[in-house]
């Protein structure tokens, strides 16, 4: 199959953990919902539209991290504004603001990889990207969070079956047969991140993933990749 390539990264970035309310924490990398909000914006697909236009039966994403993640926290005034109205000030109970501790990623850059069915949707994210053109302002999670954007090119992947390689994208845990190979230095996270939603933006599939925090590539025996044509091995969600 034939991918498209292209790198984004940010000055920040917030990715909303899902079981997070009150002090939001954030994923380390744009689960696959979110890079199609991304992919939507560049072509001009509306909030409504983009979830059908790159659904799953018909769009493949891959995620790899490019920078070392690094976490902050910074504090966000939350303003009050009960009644449609601003309160500039304290008045009875209500305080003017509250703020609210939120957890950021600082310096994010990740290189997405993308296979669409529909030929014209596909050509028409390679035109936008290789012209730096977008419809919409992209952004990493929250509409501040700006990103930047770089065409990297088109490749030709070929599907292998349960070899042993070096993977450098998100990897799904029940593609690993055998368990992965452990190398000192390298930082192994397990996370849950959603996978797919429907039209009302309703969760109905997750999935469970390994990564490695530094974009190191990790070594596994696996049920099914994409080895590329420069060698570079991936797994589509």
């Amino acid at each position: 199959m034939k991918a498209l390539i292209f790198d984004i990264w940010g000055d920040f970035a917030h990715f909303k953990r899902f079981y997070t309310t009150s002090s939001p924490l954030t994923f380390s990398f744009p689960p696959p919902p979110t890079v199609k909000g991304i992919l939507g914006a560049i072509i001009g697909c509306s909030k409504d539209d983009y979830l059908k236009v790159f659904s799953r039966d018909r769009c493949a994403i891959a995620i790899q991290i490019l920078k070392p993640i690094k976490k902050i926290r910074l504090g966000l005034n939350h303003i009050n504004t009960k009644g449609n109205f601003w309160r500039p000030t304290k008045k009875g109970k209500h305080e003017a603001r509250t703020q609210i501790p939120c957890e950021f990623l600082k310096d994010p850059a990740y290189r997405i990889y993308v296979f669409h069915r529909d030929e014209e949707i596909f050509d028409n994210l390679i035109e936008n990207l290789k012209a730096h053109k977008t419809f919409f302002t992209v952004s990493l999670g929250l509409s501040e969070m700006l990103a930047d954007f770089k065409y990297v090119g088109i490749m030709d992947f070929e599907e292998v079956r349960e070899k042993e390689e070096e993977i450098s994208s998100i990897l799904p845990i029940n593609l690993i047969l055998d368990g992965i190979a452990l190398r000192e230095g390298y930082r192994y996270f397990k996370d849950r991140i959603p996978l797919d939603m429907d039209k009302d933006r309703i969760v109905n599939v997750y999935e469970d993933v390994l990564y490695e925090s530094q974009g190191k590539r990790i070594y596994a025996k696996i049920e099914k990749f994409w080895k590329g044509e420069d060698g570079t091995c991936i797994v589509f969600f």
